[in-house]
């Protein structure tokens, strides 16, 4: 169950970013005739639904594993990387040798963190 809540938390977290990036816009307040508007983009709205519930989702994990120390590392190591794959397939953004290498050293840092001593 714990594994299962991860791999949501990192899709809803990954499929949030991409969304509100791909919606292009963060919303616009406006403020005329004594009332208040808000207007998004659909897409950039899904990805704010998205985002939010994977905050709740991992304020939920964070509360059932024991140590904060522990399972925050995982949790955001393996979403920044799915973050640079989904970043250049589904943006089209360039990549360079510095971006795998980052990538590499985030899982090496987790890695070596959670060794058994």
């Amino acid at each position: 169950m714990r594994i299962l809540m991860i791999i949501i938390y990192v899709i809803l977290t990954v499929s949030g970013l991409i969304l509100m990036k791909k919606g292009g816009n963060a919303g616009k307040i406006s403020i005329g005739s004594g009332e208040l508007g808000f207007s998004i983009s659909l897409i950039s709205a899904l990805g704010f639904i998205c985002y939010i519930l994977s905050f709740l989702l991992f304020t939920r994990i964070i509360m059932m594993f024991e140590n904060v120390s522990y399972i925050s590392p995982i949790c955001n190591g393996i979403a920044q990387g799915v973050i640079v794959i989904a970043s250049i397939i589904f943006l089209k953004e360039q990549y360079s040798i510095n971006t795998i290498g980052g990538a590499l050293l985030i899982i090496a840092g987790v890695i070596i963190m959670n060794l058994k001593r």
